[in-house]
């Protein structure tokens, strides 16, 4: 049976918060299909939820956007961790889905995801066996791997050959930057790492990749001068003849905030010795958010009306007013991100069922269990209100929740979408 369709066949019971009680179990496939409301279908709080219009607005966007523009799309996998949405993902013509560590991989290999790009150094043998035996067992496996140091290619290599690998694994030289994260820093050490692959017996050189978003200081200047610089690295191993005769060549950037940057500058790419397969990899387009992703997207610079939609809510209920001016709702840093933002609340959904903005309410902290919400003077907000609260950061609410409601636009539940963290 298909891995991901498998899924439904889970049964749901206590792992998976914010789940009916009485639903205990039922498979997601039964739970699924009773359609139960929301509000009144015996969810608990907190519990958060996906938009199924704004989840299929933003996967068609981005879609159609990266094809206008010769885009071959491999999106960030880590962000959701969740087969399902890279089954949509795929069926909407992705190229492959982009991990970042070897445990991703192998939720991806479990779920028949048949290109990954591993978006991070490997010098583990273990998880270098791993990915050996499963390149050897399946001849229409892709598998592309950073490497940035002379190093790091020995390690792999000596970990390949003595794991008995048969497939060479392919890789592409990391282009960084100055106080960044990963990555070469400059030409001489990008030439070096490039040849100490080709000593090699269990590697191949594909491409150049990197990731523009670690620059320290970000402007549509800096990130498009950075990516030339990958670029012109591109042009500079195909010159010297120094990547693998493998029909293509990739060239790899983009994460959510600089993907119109990626698109403008990969399309001066000059005609190399093969044809460039242009990879964009951005994630966290596919829920966007209501705080970093609304502020950074590129859609906001760009032309046009399209934009991408926030798909999460996360609802909370008002279990205390203990003084006038505060209130506290049943959600915490368990259930929500707060790296980078904390929630907005958003809606109100009050006793009668009519659901409100929630003007008046400013989130001010998180507890590990309490949401701190400053109330306004004149404020309607009583103790059993259902709160909607706007998310920023996805890759840090994905991570929090194992079963996530699926929702019509009427508050119906259609599906629950399964990770994997």
């Amino acid at each position: 049976m298909d891995p991901v369709r498998a899924l439904a066949d889970e049964r749901v019971d206590w792992r998976f918060k914010g789940m009916p009680p009485q639903a205990q179990g039922l498979t997601v496939r039964e739970l699924a299909a009773e359609r139960r409301p929301l509000f009144t279908g015996g969810f608990t709080t907190p519990v958060l939820t996906l938009s199924e219009p704004a989840l299929e607005h933003n996967l068609a966007l981005m879609r159609r956007w990266s094809a206008e523009r010769g885009l071959a799309f491999a999106p960030h996998g880590k962000t959701s961790m969740a087969p399902q949405l890279f089954a949509r993902q795929l069926a909407g013509g992705a190229w492959g889905i982009t991990v970042a560590v070897p445990s991703q991989v192998r939720v991806c290999r479990a779920f028949g995801v048949p290109r990954v790009f591993l978006a991070n150094e490997v010098v583990d043998p273990a998880a270098l066996a791993w990915l050996g035996a499963e390149l050897d067992a399946d001849p229409d496996f892709v598998c592309v791997v950073y490497v940035d140091s002379v190093r790091g290619v020995e390690l792999m290599e000596t970990a390949l050959r003595a794991a008995g690998v048969k497939r060479r694994l392919d890789v592409v030289v990391e282009f960084g930057c100055p106080g960044g994260r990963t990555g070469v820093r400059d030409q001489q050490t990008a030439d070096a790492v490039a040849d100490a692959v080709r000593r090699t017996s269990s590697l191949r050189l594909v491409g150049v990749a990197g990731y523009e978003g670690e620059l320290r200081v970000r402007t549509p200047q800096s990130v498009r001068e950075w990516l030339g610089r990958l670029v012109a690295l591109a042009e500079r191993f195909d010159a010297a003849g120094r990547f693998a005769d493998t029909g293509t060549i990739v060239l790899s950037a983009g994460g959510s905030a600089w993907f119109d940057a990626v698109a403008d500058v990969f399309s001066t790419v000059p005609a190399l010795s093969r044809p460039v397969l242009r990879l964009l990899r951005s994630g966290a387009y596919v829920t966007h958010d209501d705080g970093h992703y609304r502020q950074v997207t590129p859609f906001n610079r760009l032309p046009g009306n399209d934009a991408l939609t926030a798909a999460f809510r996360l609802w909370a209920q008002v279990v205390s007013r203990p003084e006038p001016g505060r209130a506290f709702l049943n959600a915490g840093k368990r259930d929500a991100p707060h790296d980078l933002h904390l929630p907005q609340a958003r809606v109100v959904r009050g006793a009668d069922g009519v659901v409100r903005e929630a003007s008046g309410l400013v989130v001010t902290a998180l507890a590990d269990q309490h949401t701190f919400v400053e109330v306004a003077e004149g404020t309607a907000l009583e103790v059993g209100d259902w709160v909607g609260l706007g998310l920023s950061h996805p890759c840090t609410t994905f991570d929090k929740w194992q079963l996530i409601p699926l929702v019509a636009e009427d508050g119906t539940v259609t599906d629950l979408i399964r990770t994997f963290f």
